[in-house]
């Protein structure tokens, strides 16, 4: 009521509990049949040692769009979650000695999620359930590779797609990616650039998540979930090391991908990361 008539609720005395605004207070305010609160009446009417105070405020279209979509996936979806970690040695490695010659080349960094990405199509094709979706009775199994990458804005998580990221070079990929998150947060996203994707790589590491369970974005049928990278102690050829590790997640649909697909999907992913000269043959 404030709100749409444009009043100052501090102008207004409150004779609800230790001194509240309430609706009845408002209406008679407008109607002239209440003063405005004195100031010192306002200040006697502070909150209180132990008051808790609240405020309601409506969703964005957005946000409220994110939750009909969560909820459709809770209530459609016989998800299931598998684990595994991978260490990020090599990867690191690579990144350290041509980071600097790959950003002269091609103006961008090279970054974690290109080597992600480029994993996840070769294994995809490996495994092109985990790439399927359902519709009714029927699975549809796509032939290509379209990846959605959650981007975080101020008014929630959108998921823009790679289309064909099975054809797209490590520079390609980080500049799509450099520009969706622009997009995103100056509010240039089209809609067809959310719409669509066989499979979505969501990063909760950027904000030092070490461990989740991601949930589907339907009607695709998988998601792949990556955390925060930490120096662990690992056992390597029987020696302790220091390794940079990550845990990571698949989230499936168990109605048409089982355990072992969702689970040699996920291996397959790591042993590519583990093994990054073998992800760039093809192996």
């Amino acid at each position: 009521v404030a709100t749409e008539n444009k009043i100052d609720p501090a102008q207004v005395a409150g004779t609800g509990v230790r001194g509240q605004v309430t609706k009845e207070d408002l209406v008679n305010f407008m109607r002239g049949g209440q003063t405005a609160a004195a100031p010192a009446a306002k200040s006697a009417a502070a909150p209180t040692p132990g008051s808790r105070p609240e405020e309601r405020v409506t969703m964005t279209r957005m946000r409220a769009k994110i939750a009909e979509r969560l909820m459709q996936s809770k209530n459609s979806i016989a998800m299931l979650t598998s684990f595994n970690e991978i260490n990020l040695a090599k990867v690191a490695a690579m990144r350290k000695e041509l980071g600097e010659a790959f950003e002269k080349a091609n103006g961008i960094k090279l970054g974690y999620m290109s080597f992600f990405v480029k994993a996840a199509c070769e294994a995809l094709r490996r495994h092109p359930i985990v790439n399927a979706s359902v519709d009714g009775n029927d699975v549809i199994y796509h032939g290509y590779q379209d990846i959605s990458v959650a981007v975080s804005t101020d008014k929630g998580l959108v998921t823009p797609v790679l289309r064909d990221a099975q054809g797209m070079s490590f520079a390609e990929i980080e500049k799509a990616i450099a520009a969706y998150a622009k997009a995103a947060r100056e509010g240039g996203l089209k809609l067809e650039d959310l719409q669509g994707g066989t499979f979505t790589i969501t990063n909760g590491g950027t904000f030092g998540s070490l461990f989740s369970t991601p949930i589907v974005n339907p009607p695709q049928s998988a998601i792949l979930g990556m955390h925060t990278i930490k120096e662990r102690a690992v056992v390597e050829n029987g020696q302790v090391i220091a390794a940079p590790m990550m845990y990571v997640a698949i989230s499936y649909d168990h109605r048409i991908i089982d355990g072992k697909d969702a689970v040699l999907f996920l291996v397959d992913i790591k042993n590519q990361l583990e093994n990054p000269q073998r992800m760039l043959l093809g192996m």
